[in-house]
């Protein structure tokens, strides 16, 4: 008779117990039959269900020994005092059918405390969700004001309007890079006598001149291109220090912490050229064959003070081989230069350590060489020039 009140409020919760076997429709029938006209027509069980202020009764039962004990549930869409008062009245049902019975209210549930919780946590889910979508996370904006005002304060330098900070005039030192991209970071990190030579196959007249009148550091990436760009400054610029970013690592990613390291680390032209030229001298050629026959073997060769073989591995196994050698000199392997083959080689005394290419290398101890077979052969053929 009747269903659920969309608009029900409460809830009662009722415990039954009768002295026999009864059915739902006589628990129901009971509830009906005694209580109907004691509270007048206006709180009249069957009027308040035809007019949906309470919805329908709902009975569960078990049975237990000869006897039957349940529970019942109404939902009440009336206000709490007439809520009250329809408890109360359920609880007068003494009989149902023959046998004696007993009903008590246990407890009237506020459906809308139920509503205002689920309105709160759906309230917070949909703040969460609002602030995720739509409110910016504060370090993205202030990333992005900072790229746009970097990039406001990179100008246009010379007539072949290179890239450079605004201090290239002002400052007695100058940094020449190799692009745009170095300028914006070093310019964001506060380098602003800094000034790129644009990707320009050979060297803009505008650096050469610079170059002239003030002290200059050429920064450049820790890779085979940074050393052909500063062999080309080195040819027809000033050039005063050379910095290098480390290993692998390009200076439009450097971090503020990795370019301060990088300048405080500079070393004179004229040690950078010495360098080379100790490199020349020092690695004879029968290296340069080595080279070619270990491409795509995935070994490598140990070798002594006097560039001679004493040992041949798979790279692979290499790093455990290293703890078996102590007079190794040099070594030249088909593979990738990493940190943890660096640290070895230097924990061993190794002079130089020569692979197909540089990977990741965080520190670079002072005393070890590294180089890689593309550079070795560039030398060899600047040897031959």
């Amino acid at each position: 008779m009747g269903g659920l009140p969309v608009t029900a409020k409460y809830v009662i919760h009722a415990r039954l117990e009768v002295e026999g076997v009864v059915e739902k429709p006589d628990v129901i029938g009971a509830i009906f039959g005694q209580t109907e006209g004691l509270l007048g027509p206006d709180l009249d069980l069957r009027e308040l269900q035809k007019t949906g202020r309470i919805g329908r009764i709902n009975v569960e039962l078990k049975e237990r020994g000869g006897k039957t004990i349940g529970r019942i549930t109404i939902p009440s869409s009336l206000d709490r005092v007439e809520t009250a008062l329809i408890a109360a009245l359920v609880e007068t049902v003494d009989k149902v059918g023959p046998y004696s019975a007993r009903i008590r209210v246990e407890r009237i549930e506020d459906l809308r405390t139920k509503k205002r919780q689920w309105v709160i946590e759906r309230a917070k889910e949909i703040l969460l969700k609002w602030e995720r979508e739509e409110m910016p996370d504060i370090r993205k904006i202030v990333e992005r004001i900072l790229r746009e005002v970097t990039e406001l304060e990179v100008i246009k330098y010379g007539k072949e309007e290179l890239p450079a900070g605004p201090d290239v005039d002002k400052s007695d030192i100058l940094i020449i890079v190799e692009g745009r991209a170095d300028v914006v970071n070093l310019v964001r990190h506060g380098y602003k006598n800094v000034i790129a030579i644009g990707g320009a196959t050979k060297i803009p007249k505008t650096i050469i001149d610079l170059s002239k009148r003030k002290t200059t550091i050429a920064f450049v990436d820790g890779d085979r291109g940074g050393d052909l760009i500063l062999r080309e400054l080195l040819k027809v610029a000033k050039i005063d220090y050379v910095a290098r970013a480390p290993p692998g690592k390009e200076v439009e990613e450097l971090t503020a912490k990795e370019i301060a390291k990088c300048l405080k680390n500079k070393i004179s032209a004229g040690e950078y050229l010495a360098q080379i030229g100790v490199v020349k001298e020092e690695v004879p050629k029968k290296v340069f064959e080595y080279v070619s026959e270990l491409r795509g073997t995935l070994e490598a060769l140990i070798l002594d003070d006097r560039w001679n073989a004493i040992g041949r591995v798979l790279v692979r196994d290499l790093v455990d081989y290293m703890d078996k050698i102590d007079k190794a000199h040099a070594i030249i392997f088909d593979g990738i230069i990493t940190q943890r083959l660096v640290d070895k080689a230097f924990s061993k005394g190794v002079r130089y350590l020569i692979g197909v290419r540089v990977g990741s290398l965080s520190r670079q101890p002072e005393g070890i060489r590294i180089m890689t077979f593309d550079e070795l052969e560039h030398k060899l053929e600047e040897k031959s020039v």
